[in-house]
């Protein structure tokens, strides 16, 4: 056990210091390592296993719903980024130029991208003609740069991975309903597969994505009552298009230009994953994401049997489709015990001499650390009530401790004692005055996180002006 408590003891408790704990946690658990270039960072094996689990589960939704993959260059040429003049505003700061190829300088300067409207809409322009063309629904998955200030583990890099999803419509209609489909499948995937559960809505002008008429965010609460923004998706009306001259030719062969969409998700959701559900023993994983489900600790495996029947367990788990590891290292079982709830991993599977009398073995939940004894018989079948037994209790872990930390305020100085004394969301109404928002950032320091799509009327009033309210939002600080 003294093994056991100096690994635990590795971690900095989250009360004492949060950042210095997702900052152990990150490296402790190996999902990442810092590399030579000043904000990107290694994605370990472990790290990146999860990132792949992620990958398979939305790509699979993506394609259900009759989107395809594609990938586009990772450069963009000054003028073609130039063309939609608020895109290149709200990106400026953060892009990344390549000036020289080789030793000689470039005619034009490349922008590495930060994101892909652009050279999707080249594309479009060239290979969209009729209305028989469309829908075109498109994704990538690849990595984008944005030159960052301050960055942290996934939360903030320099360079991130992630999907952005670029879809092009024949009518304002089918767009703006991909927009919100796309919110959903996010939504879902967060909540069923994740077990983060999270507040669907849409952003105030302030903090929409440059160049949207409309952004829409789901938004979940980390351990510190912080949000993280999870996933976007942002309806472009024709706005692009008519910049880079995307048109076709309708049903009644007139021309006109289509409306487009985008949506992307990316590796920070790992960092939401870890802020939402770790503890002071390291990572809690979702079992739909965790590179390991069940992870098999031997006990006393040198008496006769044990591991034989170890292996045995393993093999049948593996043909369920389950994600098992057999740990046969001769560390000893406190060791592993506090190797593997470090990891995350969502069940450990304990088996010794005295289970294999009793036709048994221990299953012992990371969330709760509760232990369920199993005949053999079953295993398969306890395994996976038990794995949903974890998504159900850390969803529900995750559901009540955002519910203890949101706050309703009807005044000014309400919601700034609230947000000076206590970390989480403030539902507030607003009057839909930029000058309020701002206001509010300035006295409070707090953001907008949405307008919900489940309103609420807290009061008629402003919280911040006092004139008559348009719309409830929910305030918080945020990643």
């Amino acid at each position: 056990m003294a093994e056991q408590k100096k690994m635990v003891e590795a971690i900095t408790p989250m009360e004492e210091d949060f950042a210095k704990w997702y900052t152990d946690i990150v490296k402790k658990a190996e999902l990442m390592d810092y590399s030579s270039v000043r904000g990107c960072m290694v994605i370990e094996p472990y790290g990146y296993a999860i990132w792949e689990n992620i990958h398979d589960l939305l790509d699979r939704r993506f394609k259900e719903l009759g989107h395809v993959n594609v990938s586009m260059p990772m450069f963009i040429p000054e003028s073609l980024l130039q063309k939609e003049k608020d895109h290149v505003e709200g990106f400026a700061p953060e892009v990344a130029w390549v000036t020289h190829g080789g030793t000689e300088e470039l005619p034009e300067r490349l922008c590495v991208r930060p994101t892909s409207e652009t050279l999707f809409c080249d594309h479009y322009a060239r290979i969209v003609h009729s209305w028989r063309d469309l829908p075109k629904l498109y994704n990538q998955w690849c990595s984008v740069v944005r030159w960052e200030k301050t960055t942290r583990p996934f939360l903030r890099s320099v360079e991130f991975h992630w999907q952005e999803g670029h879809t092009l419509h024949e009518t304002p209609e089918e767009a703006k309903a991909e927009t919100e489909q796309m919110l959903k499948v996010y939504a879902d995937f967060c909540e069923n597969d994740l077990a983060i559960p999270v507040i669907k809505g849409r952003k105030t002008d302030k903090e929409k994505f440059a160049g949207a008429e409309a952004t829409y965010t789901i938004e979940a609460m980390m351990h510190d009552g912080k949000a993280l923004q999870a996933g976007t998706s942002h309806y472009f009306g024709d706005g692009f298009a008519k910049a880079f001259d995307i048109t076709f030719q309708d049903r009644e062969n007139k021309p006109r230009h289509p409306h487009q969409t985008s949506w992307g998700m990316s590796t920070r959701i790992i960092g939401g994953i870890i802020m939402t559900h770790g503890d002071n023993d390291g990572l809690v994983l979702p079992p739909a994401v965790a590179p390991v489900q069940v992870a098999i600790v031997p006990i006393a495996m040198h008496k006769g049997g044990v591991l034989e029947q170890a292996a045995a367990l393993q093999e049948r788990l593996k043909k369920a489709g389950v994600r098992v590891l057999l740990d046969s290292g001769d560390q000893s079982p406190g060791w592993k015990f506090a190797q593997y709830e470090m990891k995350g991993v969502p069940l450990r599977l304990e088996i010794g001499p005295k289970d294999l009398e009793k036709g048994q073995c221990v299953l012992v939940r990371r969330h709760d650390r509760q232990k369920v004894f199993v005949p053999l018989e079953t295993l398969e079948q306890a395994v996976a009530e038990q794995l949903e037994e974890v998504r159900r209790g850390i969803y529900e872990r995750a559901l009540a401790r955002r519910e203890s930390m949101t706050y309703t305020a009807t005044t000014l100085e309400e919601l700034k004692e609230i947000a000076d004394e206590k970390p989480g969301f403030i539902k507030a109404m607003w009057c839909g005055d930029a000058a309020c928002e701002e206001k509010l950032k300035e006295v409070a320091g707090v953001s907008s996180r949405c307008m919900p799509f489940e309103q609420e009327e807290l009061s008629g009033a402003c919280v911040c002006c006092g004139k008559k309210a348009k719309t409830m939002v929910y305030w918080g600080k945020a990643y």
